[in-house]
């Protein structure tokens, strides 16, 4: 398995995504406390004071029909398989995860090609609003900024501010 990361750019209309974010709030944490065992083992186990009040996301996700899957790649060197748009309220927190590439896996189980995730910042950072991955914090962005890591690279989103924070999910297989 490969371990990559590298920073990444892409230039849209980001308040398009923004503008389309009409989903139901869900929980970021469903899934981890079951998939990602290995990771809160090490720290005692996946702490009972992360639940749906303090973990909330809105997630909207977009087709080939809606955008142009085809551009992003492009840009982000990437075969793009899902697009979707998060929102995380203030006072929201997604505690320490890695991306499993589920829909990615369930959709193409036979493609070995390294599987990688563009987190894009829509909107220029804001106080209280952060991203950590391994032992690195990063604040003060501006849109279109980002990152690019595989299913190795651990990371975690918080925004203790007082506005929405807005990502872009662009997950596919990375072009070599």
């Amino acid at each position: 398995n490969i371990f990559m990361y590298s920073k990444c750019f892409l230039d849209c209309d980001y308040q398009f995504f923004i503008d389309q974010n009409k989903a139901d709030a869900s929980s970021c944490i469903k899934h981890q406390v079951d998939e990602l065992k290995d990771i809160h083992e090490s720290y005692g186990g996946f702490p009972e004071t992360y639940t749906m009040a303090n973990t909330k996301i809105y997630q909207t996700w977009f087709d080939k029909t809606e955008i142009d899957f085809d551009s992003i790649g492009k840009q982000l060197n990437m075969d793009v398989i899902t697009v979707s748009c998060i929102k995380q309220p203030p006072g929201q927190i997604i505690p320490w995860h890695r991306d499993t590439f589920y829909q990615i896996k369930k959709r193409f189980p036979e493609d070995n090609r390294p599987r990688v995730r563009a987190n894009i910042f829509l909107q220029d950072w804001k106080m209280g609003q952060m991203l950590q991955y391994d032992d690195v914090v990063d604040t003060n962005w501006k849109a279109g900024e980002g990152h690019l890591w595989d299913s190795e690279v651990l990371h975690l989103g918080a925004n203790a501010g007082f506005f929405d924070k807005y990502t872009l999910q662009v997950s596919g297989f990375y072009l070599q």
